[in-house]
This record gives C-alpha cells, structure tokens and sequence, in this order.
C-alpha cells in the first residue's frame, strides 16, 4: 500500500506509526520515567485499601489483611489500588493498549492452550483496561525490584533481574513491530521454547572465560552455573507439576465421597461448600444451589455454540465459596464441581466476582457495562490463548458481576520466593516478552518500537523508577503493619 492509498483509507502505513512513537519521544522522552517521588497530596495508602474492604466481604477482610502483611512482596501483590493512583501522576507517551492492570511478575505463570500445549502468559486480569503502555511495564519492573529486595538479593542483582525485564520488553517490541500482523496474533511462549531456552543459558555459564576476567571469577562463575542448573531443575518441574493439575487432581484435593456421590469438603475460612453458606449470604443450602444452577445457565449463554454444547455434558454436583490469591480477597469467589459421563469425570469451574477496574478512576469507565465481560474480552485480546471456558454473568444481586472459567487446566506458577538471581534474571526475561506481546496484539507496536528506540535509555529509566517506587511500597508496607498493630485494621495471619 501506497502512502497516499493509506491515506485514502485512513490507515497509518508502518513509516507514519514509526514517526509516531518518534514524535513521542521528542515530546516524552524514554529518560523521563527514571526517578518517582509521592505527589504532595498523595492519597493514605491504608485508606485507599480501607476503601476497597468496604465492598469486600467482612469476614474475609481480616484474611486479606494477613495476607498482604506477610512481606513487602506481598503487600504490593494486594496494593494494585494504591499504585493506579500513583501512576496517574506518571509522565505518558500517548501510545495505549490493552493493559492487564496488575502486571506484576506473580499475576504470569503457566496453563493449558485449548490444544492442549503448556503456554506461559498473563494469568489475571482483573484490573484490565485500555490505556498507557508504560502503566503495565511499570507494575511489572517495580514487582522485579521489590521480589529482589524481598529474596534478600544484592542490589546489583535486584537491578539485573529488574532491567532484565524492561530490556526483554523492549527488545520484543522491536521484533513484533517487524513482524507481520497474523505472526503477531499466533505468537507464544510454550514449554518446548522456554526450555531450549533455559537450556542454553545453563550452557552459556559453562563456557570458559577469557584469561584476564578468570582470575579471581572462578567462584563467581561457578556459583552462577550452579544457579542456572537449579533454575532449568526447578523449571522443568514446575512444567511437570503443571501437566497434573486438571479437575481430577482437584478432585482428589478439594472433595470427598459421600453416599456415592462427591461434595466439595469444608476447610473454613477458606473453602466454604453451599450447605454451609447460610450464615453468610442468608440462604439456605437449597437456595444456595438453585442460584448457582440460575447463574450457570445464563453463564452458558455467554460461550460459543460449540464449547456450550460441550458444557451442557456436565451436570453440577457441588458448589463452594473459596478464598483465593492476595488482592481478590474479600471479593466474591466461587468453585464449582461438575460431573460428565461419571464421578471419574469431573469438572472444576470457578466464579470470581469482578469490581470497577482500580484503574478506571485515573482513566475513565470500560466501554463494557459488565465487568465480567471486562474481564473476559480484555483477557482473549491480551492471551496468547484462553480458557474455553471463560464466560461472565450478573449475581443475584445485579450490581455485582462475575466471570467463570476452569479452575485447574494444567495451570501453574513459579515460587517467586525461591528464585536465585539468575533465575529471577531469566523469569523476568519471559515476562518482559510475553508482556511485550500482548501489548503488541491490542496496540501499536511499530509506534511502541519507535518510542522506546534502540538505546537503554527506557530500560535504565524504568528499573530506576521501581527503585524508588520500592522504596515507597516499603514505607507504605510498614504503615499498613503500624495500622494492624495499633487496631485499625484487623488482620488474620497464617490463612
């Protein structure tokens, strides 16, 4: 296509978006994201989650509070709210996508494509919504640093595993802006990649170094290779363990067998089975399964003719409310168990309540009324492949709205906690790219590309920026412990 034909239709060519994200540079340089100090007027971080606990369910509240006070690490996992509002002050290029919202390096991990193959993505999408591209790359980078801190790392290795990240979203960007538009929409990280890939990087720690550097380096090297070879065994048995959980590792995990039939087991405050949930919602127990069996049959009219067929192969057996992650608590959660052909054919759906984006309040409402299908729509244009499953509905109570997907299919996660410097280097790799794909997917990443340029510059300012936004999530950690302690908050610790 000709300039002028583009023109003719509207439609940028790839010379015009790459003056675009240039254009931007000169007018928010990548340099200028280096550094972050609090607004004047910022808002009481306690109270902006204190907030948020009052839409949240009362009992589980103090479960919430006990998780988020378990390290600094896991505050910032809970504090998305807080830092939305701290990034609404942040300089922008005016490049949008389709953001996660909670970009963090715990919200990726591992799961089953529907043909089955083990992909690492994003994995939450609570938050999501369009708008600045910076927004996720700074959620994501300040999570590196603050992880590095917490596993006790080094300050250079807590930079190295921080602008590791960056520079892997850079460099990605780059590449898909090379990239034709369908190679873009197919792109994926499966086990068979990230495990040559790992494979290679143990491989490079074994290759001699020259003779001046030697010297003096032999335990530095050696410590690195030993670091790698742990990280590949870890790896490997992470992809393992994540090919075993479906809904027949669940069942033997979250059910028992009664009178033939499986009913979910009751592990309060965690796990609460619909016989039990009088007390809580003022139903009872047969009340409670005939919203649910309400509520899954306007779920399925949300699916695709096919997948809804399949699923109406399944008849429900038990429903539960369970407890899960750190940020969601609080919020309505649900399990469902499903049965097929018999009770060795089971099914595990989860219902997870979805709220107004804590980004919505900085950049304006989702052009979805549902935040269900907020949800869903925003996490099928980010993935690189969903869920079969995923669906949305209105509760009882209309003004809440709910998403639905599996609860095990094959999904997994790395333990952030465990992670060597090198390991967490080469896991903040992954992100950076994946993060940098499904950015490229929704938005522009030829005007991306031409943004963020062929310098370190952004990659030195990001990783300086989540320094100094550590430092602030550390001071914020400690009010919110000063709050417990002192009976503002109450918390439950150990659930």
């Amino acid at each position: 296509m000709t300039v002028q034909e583009a023109r003719r239709t509207g439609r940028p060519d790839v010379d015009e978006r790459l003056a675009r994200g240039r254009e931007a540079a000169g007018l928010t340089p990548p340099s200028i994201h280096a550094g972050w100090k609090p607004a004047d007027d910022r808002p009481d971080p306690v109270a902006l989650l204190e907030a948020q606990d009052l839409t949240r369910e009362p009992d589980l509240v103090p479960v919430r509070h006990g998780r988020m006070m378990a390290s600094p690490f896991t505050f910032y996992r809970g504090a998305a709210k807080i830092m939305a509002a701290d990034l609404a002050d942040t300089p922008v290029a005016g490049l949008n996508v389709q953001l996660c919202g909670d970009a963090h390096l715990s919200n990726f991990g591992v799961f089953a494509s529907p043909e089955r193959r083990l992909l690492f993505d994003l994995n939450d999408f609570d938050e999501t919504l369009p708008g600045p591209f910076e927004y996720d790359v700074k959620r994501m980078a300040a999570s590196f640093t603050i992880a590095a801190r917490n596993n006790g790392f080094a300050k250079a290795d807590a930079r190295a595993s921080t602008i590791a990240s960056v520079t892997a979203y850079r460099e990605a960007i780059a590449s898909f802006a090379q990239m034709r538009t369908m190679d873009i929409w197919y792109a994926a990280l499966d086990e068979d990649t990230i495990m040559r890939a790992i494979r290679g990087a143990v491989e490079e720690t074994k290759q001699p170094k020259d003779d001046k550097a030697k010297k003096g380096k032999d335990a530095k090297n050696k410590t690195e290779r030993k670091q790698a070879e742990r990280a590949a065994k870890t790896a490997a048995k992470t992809a393992e363990k994540a090919h075993t959980r479906d809904s027949l590792h669940a069942l033997s995990k979250l059910a028992e067998l009664v009178d033939g039939k499986y009913q979910i087991v009751s592990q309060p405050p965690v796990i609460v089975p619909e016989r039990d949930l009088a007390g809580t919602y003022g139903l009872s127990g047969e009340e409670a399964d005939h919203a649910i069996r309400e509520q899954f049959r306007a779920y399925r009219a949300t699916l695709q003719d096919d997948r809804r067929h399949l699923l109406e192969s399944f008849e429900i057996v038990d429903a539960a409310r369970k407890v899960v992650g750190v940020g969601s608590v609080g919020t309505r959660a649900f399990i469902v168990l499903l049965e097929g052909r018999d009770t060795k054919d089971p099914l595990f759906l989860q219902i997870k309540e979805a709220t107004a984006s804590v980004l919505e309040e900085h950049l304006g409402k989702s052009k979805y009324r549902q935040h269900g299908e907020r949800v869903v729509q925003g996490q099928r244009l980010m993935q690189a492949a969903s869920d079969i499953f995923l669906g949305w509905t209105k509760g009882l109570d209309v003004r809440r709205h709910f998403y639905w997907r599996q609860l095990r299919d094959m999904k997994g996660s790395a333990l952030v906690e465990a992670m060597t410097p090198i390991g967490l280097g080469f896991y903040g790799r992954m992100c950076g790219w994946t993060l940098a794909r499904a950015h490229a997917k929704s938005g522009d990443p030829v005007a991306i590309a031409g943004y963020l340029g062929e310098t370190a510059a952004f990659d030195d300012a990001i990783t300086d920026f989540s320094a100094a936004y550590a430092d602030q999530n550390e001071e914020d950690y400690e009010e919110f412990v000063t709050a417990v302690r002192a009976g503002r908050l109450t918390a439950v610790e150990g659930v």
